[in-house]
């Protein structure tokens, strides 16, 4: 699993940040998370194949998580794309995007397909044979979702020793990863955990966008692998957490305690501030493993 951060600052623009987004790689697949203003730039700058994004999620309509959307979209007609290209995200995100596309009369040779949410509740909004992906409520000043990622669980891994040893035929590997036991022909029956490995166990990454402290999502991201939460303040700020709905460096790290989260990634943080340090500092006092997000970095687990 493998994390690219786009952009990790609020919305207040700067010539060495960028607004939130960032580029998850799970199982092969590649999930574009917000998209705020020069994502498609930071997607050159980081080497990554337009062509391989056929997913995005926009945790809410501030413009600092979309504005670049529009601009995506737009990028992927002139390269010629023709496949599909699905969108999730709040109610309105559909008439945005073709309200933009009809007044430029840019209308895409691929199809965009909208998956709208209004949901309070968590709900699972994409599923193939490899993944999963759920919406995790928040709380800001408009509707606002994050997103949990879950890895699925693999077949067992054929023992190959194991099974060379006892001549079992290659037509029996099949029902062998599926946790089968096999009869030889002599009547033996062998176990399966004689056969094979337990696979990896599958990795979960946990996006939290823009709200204020709410342990309404613990039980959503209970034990995950990586939870990714906004920290736009430090405590000497908490008031105004408060009322913009944001959340501090030490109420992230209280969540990921909370959460029992092995790893806790710090981001859109104020550009108030002088270093991003300061928000690891903070955050340390309550949970131990943190890192910071930051434009360009990248993080494999």
């Amino acid at each position: 699993m493998k994390l690219s951060i786009l952009g990790c600052y609020a919305a207040t623009p700067r010539t060495i940040t960028n607004p939130t987004a960032q580029v998850l790689e799970i199982k092969n697949r590649l999930f574009l998370i917000d998209c705020g203003e020069g994502t498609q730039v930071q997607l050159r700058k980081n080497k990554i194949k337009f062509s391989k994004i056929n997913h995005v999620f926009i945790s809410h309509l501030h413009g600092d998580h979309f504005f670049g959307l529009i601009g995506l979209i737009s990028t992927f007609g002139l390269l010629g794309r023709t496949t599909d290209l699905h969108i999730y995200g709040p109610k309105g995100i559909k008439e945005i995007s073709l309200l933009q596309l009809k007044l430029s009369n840019s209308w895409t040779n691929y199809n965009l397909l909208f998956h709208e949410l209004n949901s309070k509740k968590s709900e699972v909004v994409f599923e193939d044979d490899k993944v999963v992906v759920q919406t995790i409520p928040l709380k800001h000043r408009v509707y606002t979702n994050g997103f949990l990622f879950q890895e699925k669980l693999e077949k067992r891994k054929l023992n190959i020793q194991a099974v060379e040893k006892y001549q079992i035929e290659t037509c029996f590997y099949q029902n062998i990863k599926n946790g089968k036991d096999i009869q030889l022909d002599n009547g033996q029956w062998i176990e399966n955990a004689e056969l094979t490995f337990d696979p990896d166990p599958p990795m979960s990454y946990a996006f939290c966008s823009d709200t204020v402290y709410n342990e309404a999502v613990i039980p959503v991201i209970k034990g995950v692998d990586v939870l990714y939460h906004e920290s736009t303040f430090l405590e000497s700020e908490k008031e105004l957490a408060n009322k913009t709905m944001h959340s501090t460096a030490i109420e992230a790290a209280t969540i990921a305690l909370k959460a029992n989260a092995k790893k806790l990634i710090l981001g859109h943080y104020s550009t108030r501030y002088e270093s991003i340090e300061l928000f690891r500092t903070e955050a340390q006092t309550i949970f131990e493993n943190v890192l910071l997000a930051d434009d360009g970095k990248s993080f494999e687990f």
